[in-house]
């Protein structure tokens, strides 16, 4: 994409991107900040689901809580890595190199895991959830995880509209 773009407009920038040591930097710190995305977006799903939400409620819920502040980091990580991308001197292909595996990784991995994690929460609690053969406490019944939760659900189960289990 860069050298595409670039080379008709800024003929100057146009830059052979290598897989060299300068973009696995850029990628290895890319995992850790992608990493952290993950484990705030997974933290805050099960903090929901624990309080009872439903799974797919809670992972919904866990994505839009953290939405803004993954956008907010990511977006002024792109834009402090805007130099990088255009540097021009001594060593600039080195910074360009790094600019462009940054800023085109966090670009995807910002708008891939803001989907994908919710959703691979979703499957992971599931199947771990069918492993250990019960289901999670409250899930399906009206106010579980709320003050007098118990209540709620034996009055639930004594209504008409409760299943009937044989």
């Amino acid at each position: 994409l860069r050298r595409t773009v670039l080379s008709a407009i800024f003929p100057p920038f146009m830059v052979q991107i290598e897989n060299d040591v300068y973009s696995q930097i850029g990628l290895v710190m890319l995992i850790g900040l992608t990493a952290k995305n993950a484990i705030l977006i997974i933290e805050f799903a099960k903090d929901q689901y624990d309080h009872g939400k439903p799974l797919v409620e809670a992972a919904l819920e866990g994505a839009r809580l953290r939405l803004r502040p993954i956008l907010m980091t990511s977006f002024a990580f792109v834009l402090g890595c805007v130099p990088l991308f255009i540097a021009t001197g001594a060593g600039s292909v080195a910074r360009q190199i790094m600019g462009t595996a940054v800023i085109g990784g966090m670009l995807a991995a910002t708008l891939l895991g803001v989907f994908i994690i919710p959703a691979l929460y979703v499957l992971v609690e599931r199947l771990a959830g069918a492993r250990q053969g019960a289901a999670h406490p409250g899930e399906g019944v009206p106010g579980a995880g709320t003050p007098g939760a118990p209540a709620v659900a034996a009055a639930y189960a004594a209504s008409p509209q409760a299943p009937k289990v044989d």
